[in-house]
């Protein structure tokens, strides 16, 4: 039993460093390469540097899902897709706007692919997340793929106002002190619904692991 929920717990922490250590590594080279002064060649530097590794780290979490989790989701391969593609875009025009892009154009897609999938009677949460929740009826699927279909366009927008409104450190770091907690809360404000829906009690920590990714 204890070795389950150490493997359980070690699971967990390895879908939030696939989901957010590529980020994290975009931001630590990012900063490290900004030019003290405000410098326009120096940041297009610092940017390309750090969407570089950004691509390269996005790449060894999807192969580190695979080896540690035995899976890589729909979701984190397409999410790869565009950081490895709007990312070479990025260094070849010296533009930051593709790579801050990405993410509207993931939370829009999934979004009214949630959605789509919800108005058509169909759970289109379960196949992307390959997950299976004890006991969830496919009415509690249904409503968990509408609320994050929801929250996904949700966050496209917001993460279009606060592309136009910061400056790109700023906007990277909305991505850890805005997006996170948001994700978060949200996963945890869905609980109490899975659990009228036949979630089995204890599973909590299952929907908290298997969310989808928003970084």
């Amino acid at each position: 039993m204890a070795d389950a929920e150490t493997k359980s717990a070690g699971s967990s922490w390895i879908n939030v460093a696939v989901d957010y250590g590529p980020l994290l590594v975009f931001l630590a080279v990012y900063r490290f390469n900004a030019p003290d002064d405000p410098d326009a060649v120096g940041e297009v530097l610092a940017i390309t540097y750090g969407t570089g590794a950004f691509m390269v780290a996005a790449v060894a979490a999807l192969v580190i899902s695979k080896w540690r989790l035995g899976r890589v989701s729909p979701m984190l391969w397409f999410s790869t897709a565009l950081i490895v593609g709007f990312g070479a875009l990025t260094i070849f025009f010296g533009d930051p706007v593709f790579v801050q892009l990405k993410p509207t154009i993931i939370y829009s897609v999934f979004g009214i692919a949630l959605l789509g999938g919800f108005f058509m009677g169909k759970p289109l949460l379960k196949i992307l997340l390959e997950a299976a929740f004890e006991g969830l009826t496919d009415e509690g699927w249904l409503k968990l793929s509408r609320n994050w279909g929801v929250f996904f366009l949700v966050l496209a927008v917001l993460n279009e106002v606060l592309r136009a409104q910061m400056d790109f450190e700023g906007w990277l770091w909305a991505k850890f002190w805005v997006f996170l907690p948001l994700t978060f809360l949200f996963t945890f404000a869905n609980i109490p619904m899975l659990l009228k829906h036949g979630l089995d009690v204890g599973q909590e920590d299952d929907v908290v692991k298997d969310e989808p990714p928003t970084a």
